[in-house]
């Protein structure tokens, strides 16, 4: 038997499919254009790489940690004018000190000089901290610093201490209750945290808590928005070579394995190779930013492109076995395996269009730029494995004598596909009906994955900044900024007695809701003087006002004084327990508004945006997915000009999303950015063997043949190339488990286990579900038609 499917190649030259009869209308012919001249398309292949390296260099980085929600929605711009109008949060580093001897004599000295130092460094407009707190002013003089020049000893220093840890401006926000733990907010200049002068001012805050701390046995960390965005930026970039380099290795080393030959392996995986350096030079000339999902493209081109490139080399490979010369032969490979290369970078399109739905800008860039990323992808591979196989397969002749005897590694394969396929067809409609069932239970899994998100999951967590977040969480009831904007009706000015009662009334509100915590606002300091000044007079607050640094008015005054924000802070986590917190305090706050009608307040700041947006954000990718089964089975099925192609590729293309979903609710995760953006992805993509298989089994499918014959035939021709390309595909996705970023990490082993779980349904669903169909269909329509 497997000595007539091996047959099979010689038969298949016979029946080359011409543009009338192609799946793929014809497109497969643009393959054939650069091969009628190879020199020259080389020649302009290398124009193209040279453009591509230049445009590569224009690639910048997207570090932002509100890139996820940026959209036209009404609470991201809202949030944005906030971010303009009160920049401190985006520019503040929070330097985290902890340790049970924080308060000891010796090392409050070292501290205090520590923070001394930070104000030297380049690119600091100003800081607070715990040495930023005033005693009680006396009547007419400004207020002396809490902490005097020469700290007292004994006894004297105890009761200190004691002063310090109740001090109402420090306790719980830049002291914790215990005073184990210490907060230092350094405000940089905007200018260096856009600009790569933040790897130098981090690098010498750093080299400061080195020397001014190591022998205080006190642990001092990083956090805020610069460092975070300076992690997400090493992180891109280290990845990113990761990536290019360990799935170019494991494309070329399982390439040259399979083929024995390096001018396979060229022809095999130099295509994909080109067709990612291509892609990301059109995606630096179209002004894309490289991010945490934009750093995936680089496997994920390798992934749609390398699957094909291995398709056709294979297809060549077994023409040139069987005796023909090695221009046929790749023409040859173009015209059968062709059709379906351009079919399997069409359901991928599909599948980056469908991001197109989604209300993140981010996750739409990424849609356009997998889309266009296919498109170079297509014509990569179609054009340039004929083209070096043309130019560097030499003797083939003398090949084929080699290896018509001696192809063990491809025959063990084609065994193991055989003995599959003749299970399979055995019993098509129980097999079928298990399939069903199995799926379907599945499914019900999947409906019960819930939407989840943590800012954490956009930082490196195997760098500082989740670290000190998560201690700040503990210890300060959180790191992450919850604002509420107060911006004034005309005629209201920042000292009227209306606004200031507004003030204190959203203040009074954000301190008693449960969640929130390390409130401050213009009213913490109208509060403190009316204690410790006896004075709560306008005057005495424009005073201190004008006093105070320019950098700190900024956080809670905007430069016009017609809007203020009351800042409070959250811990970091899941959404969907954030949530109620920010809806509560946004109910809470409506007796605030009916009693200071005019007043526009609203509850804003990265953490609210997440809260609000990012639930119904993933459901509506995920209902974009369920959207995307349907228009995919009825693309192929029209590709295919078969009902029995659509209905055929609906079980094998829903079972590896399912699966997904069922091992992440079994790990007690739910449905993340990440792992839904890679299962509407890996639904396209996996869609290849599909149709890799359904194209073979067309060609097989002719009067005379039957259906179990024709399926064993197909499985046995294209099996091989697919259980290998699997294997090239994930290993491709898997690399990212090396990356920082937990996102990048999910979507990584995410998509490489769809991939394989694609494999076992083309396997284990499709031969026998496509067996059922193609039976009840010949009784539909005739013994004498071909089934597909």
């Amino acid at each position: 038997m497997l000595e007539k499917h091996r047959e099979n190649e010689v038969h298949v030259d016979k029946v080359e499919q011409g543009p009338a009869s192609s799946i793929a209308f014809g497109l497969e012919r643009i393959g054939l254009i650069a091969v009628r001249a190879p020199i020259l398309s080389c020649v302009v292949l290398l124009a193209l790489i040279v453009g591509a390296v230049f445009g590569i260099y224009r690639i910048k980085i997207d570090d932002s940690l509100s890139q996820l929600f940026r959209s036209d929605t009404r609470e991201f711009k809202q949030y944005e004018e906030v971010t303009k109008k009160f920049p401190a949060e985006e520019f503040d580093v929070l330097v985290v000190v902890e340790g049970k001897t924080l308060l000891a004599r010796n090392n409050l000295e070292k501290l205090r000089d520590f923070v001394t130092d930070l104000q030297l460094v380049e690119g600091t407009r100003g800081l607070v901290s715990l040495f930023s707190a005033r005693q009680a002013p006396a009547p007419g003089k400004l207020p002396a610093a809490l902490f005097p020049p020469e700290l007292p000893e004994g006894a004297a220093y105890d009761k200190f201490i004691e002063t310090v840890k109740n001090n109402e401006i420090i306790r719980g926000k830049l002291l914790s209750e215990d005073g184990t733990l210490a907060l230092i907010v350094l405000s940089l200049d905007p200018e260096v945290v856009a600009s790569s002068k933040l790897t130098k001012t981090v690098a010498d805050i750093r080299a400061l808590m080195k020397e001014d701390l190591s022998d205080t046995g006190l642990n001092v960390q990083l956090s805020g928005v610069p460092v975070m965005q300076l992690e997400i930026r090493n992180a891109v970039e280290r990845d990113g070579l990761t990536y290019n380099i360990l799935g170019i290795l494991a494309g070329c080393v399982i390439a040259i394995i399979f083929f024995r030959k390096i001018s396979f392996m060229i022809a095999a995986a130099f295509p994909p190779m080109i067709a990612i350096l291509l892609a990301l030079g059109a995606l630096g000339w179209a002004n894309f930013n490289l991010n945490m999902f934009l750093n995936v493209m680089t496997p994920l081109i390798m992934v749609i492109s390398f699957s094909d490139s291995m398709q056709l080399t294979f297809a060549a490979r077994d023409r040139l076995i069987a005796g023909q010369d090695k221009f046929t032969a790749f023409k040859n490979a173009v015209l059968v395996v062709g059709p379906a290369c351009v079919l399997t970078h069409g359901t991928a399109g599909i599948s980056f269009i469908a991001l197109q739905f989604s209300d993140s800008d981010l996750i739409r860039k990424f849609g356009e730029a997998g889309l266009a990323a296919t498109i170079i992808a297509l014509v990569a591979v179609l054009s340039l494995v004929p083209v070096f196989g043309v130019l560097f397969v030499r003797n083939e002749k003398v090949f084929a004598v080699k290896f018509q005897g001696a192809d063990a590694g491809v025959q063990a394969l084609r065994n193991f596909c055989y003995w599959i396929a003749v299970r399979m067809v055995g019993r098509p409609g129980l097999f079928s009906l298990i399939a069903v069932l199995f799926v379907g239970g599945l499914g019900v899994i999947y409906a019960n994955l819930e939407p989840r998100y943590r800012l954490a999951d956009q930082v490196p967590d195997k760098r500082q900044a989740v670290a000190a977040s998560d201690r700040l969480d503990a210890k300060l009831t959180g790191a992450n900024p919850v604002n509420v904007l107060i911006a004034f009706p005309k005629g209201e000015t920042l000292y009227s007695p209306e606004t200031l009662q507004t003030i204190a009334d959203v203040h009074a509100t954000v301190e008693k809701a449960a969640g929130v915590g390390n409130v401050w606002s213009l009213e913490t300091l109208r509060r403190w003087l009316a204690e410790k000044a006896g004075s709560a007079d306008v005057a005495t607050l424009k005073e201190y006002v004008s006093v105070i640094p320019e950098h700190l008015v900024r956080r809670f005054i905007d430069a016009e004084q017609d809007a203020v924000v009351v800042a409070g802070r959250v811990p970091d986590k899941d959404s969907s327990q954030l949530l109620p917190i920010v809806d509560k305090l946004d109910t809470e706050l409506d007796a605030v508004r009916k009693k200071h009608p005019g007043y526009e307040i609203a509850v804003t700041g990265l953490a609210a945006i997440a809260a609000r947006n990012s639930a119904s954000m993933i459901e509506k990718l995920n209902r974009g997915l369920t959207v995307e089964f349907a228009l995919v089975a009825i693309f192929i099925g029209l590709a295919f000009r078969s009902w029995v192609v659509m209905l055929a590729c609906i079980l094998p293309g829903i079972f590896p999303v399912v699966m997904s979903g069922t091992v992440l609710w079994a790990m007690g995760e739910g449905l993340q950015f990440a792992s839904v953006v890679a299962l509407t992805v890996s639904f396209g993509l996996g869609l290849s063997a599909t149709i890799h298989f359904l194209n073979r089994l067309r060609l097989e499918s002719k009067p005379g043949v039957g259906s179990a014959l024709a399926v064993e035939r197909a499985t046995v021709l294209v099996g091989p190339a697919l259980i290998l390309t699997t294997v090239v595909l994930a290993c491709g996705l898997v690399v990212t488990v090396f990356s920082d970023l937990p996102s990048l990490r999910l979507f990584g082993w995410l998509s490489a286990f769809s991939m394989v779980m694609a494999l076992v349904a083309d396997l284990f669903i499709l031969r026998p579900t496509a067996m059922w169909l193609i039976n009840l269909h010949g009784k539909l329509q005739g013994p004498d038609k071909p089934a597909i």
